[in-house]
C-alpha cells in the first residue's frame, strides 16, 4: 500500500509538471495506460493521480470525451487573479509580522539571484535563450513567493497559494513567447523585503498586491491578443 502511495505522488508530480509547462497542452486527451507505461508503473497510481489533478482543476473527465487537460481562458485568469491578489497580499502582511531573520536572508539571496538572471536576459538577443532565462526567472519568483508564504507561518494559506500557483503557471507558459522581461519584479521584491524587515505590514501588503496585479495585467493582454488572433 505504501508503494502505491509513493507511486501516486510520483505520478501526480510528473503529470502536474507536464500540464503546467504545456507539455500536455490545454484540451489534450489523456491516456492512462500510456502515462503508466511512460512512468514505468501501474495504471492504479496514475488513475489516482489524475483524480487528484481533477480536484486541482487541471484535468477534466466527461462521459463523451473521456479524460483531457482542462482548458484555460481569460475568465480563468480573472478568477485566479482575484484569489491570488487577496491571498498573496494577506501572506505579505503576515510575513511582515512574523518573518524570522533566516527568512529575510533567504529572500534577499533569491532577489539577488533574480537580479542576475534578469540582467542576463536583458543582454541576450537569442529568443530561445531568453525563453529559457525567463523560465529560470519564473522558478526563482515561485521560490520567492514560497519563502514569503513560509514566513507568514500559516500552512493552510501556503497550501492554497501553492495550488493556485499551478494554475497560474500554465497561463504564464502560454504567454511566455510574448512576455518581455519584468525587471520591475526585482525592484518590487526589494521593496517587499524592506517592508517585511521593518515589520511594515501595510506597505508589504500594498507592494505584493501591486506586484501580482502587474503580472496578471500583462498576461491578460497577451491572452486577449492570442484569442483575437485565433478568431
Amino acid at each position: 500500500m505504501e508503494l502505491v502511495r509513493v507511486d501516486t505522488q510520483r505520478a501526480y508530480e510528473r503529470i502536474w509538471e507536464q500540464i503546467t509547462t504545456l507539455e500536455l497542452p490545454p484540451g489534450a486527451p489523456i491516456n492512462e495506460q500510456a502515462l503508466a507505461e511512460a512512468f514505468e508503473m501501474g495504471v492504479a497510481p496514475v488513475r489516482e493521480a489524475l483524480r487528484l489533478l481533477a480536484h486541482d482543476n487541471l484535468v477534466e473527465l466527461t462521459p463523451r470525451h473521456g479524460l483531457y487537460v482542462s482548458g484555460v481562458s481569460v475568465d480563468d485568469l480573472e478568477q485566479i487573479s482575484e484569489m491570488r491578489l487577496s491571498l498573496e497580499a494577506l501572506c505579505a502582511r503576515l510575513a511582515a509580522e512574523r518573518a524570522s531573520a533566516d527568512d529575510l536572508v533567504v529572500l534577499e539571496a533569491l532577489r539577488r539571484e533574480q537580479a542576475a538572471v534578469s540582467a542576463e536576459g536583458a543582454a541576450s538577443t537569442d529568443q530561445t535563450e531568453r525563453d529559457e532565462i525567463s523560465r529560470r526567472f519564473f522558478d526563482l519568483d515561485h521560490k520567492f513567493h514560497q519563502t514569503v508564504a513560509r514566513a507568514a507561518r500559516n500552512r493552510y494559506l501556503s497550501q492554497t497559494l501553492e495550488r493556485l500557483f499551478g494554475l497560474s503557471q500554465r497561463l504564464w507558459y502560454l504567454a511566455l513567447p510574448h512576455l518581455a522581461f519584468l525587471p520591475s519584479a526585482v525592484e518590487k521584491h526589494l521593496g517587499l523585503i524592506e517592508a517585511i524587515q521593518a515589520n511594515d505590514a501595510d506597505r508589504a501588503e500594498r507592494i505584493m498586491r501591486d506586484h501580482v496585479q502587474e503580472f496578471y495585467d500583462k498576461v491578460k493582454i497577451v491572452l486577449a491578443e492570442q484569442n483575437e488572433g485565433a478568431s
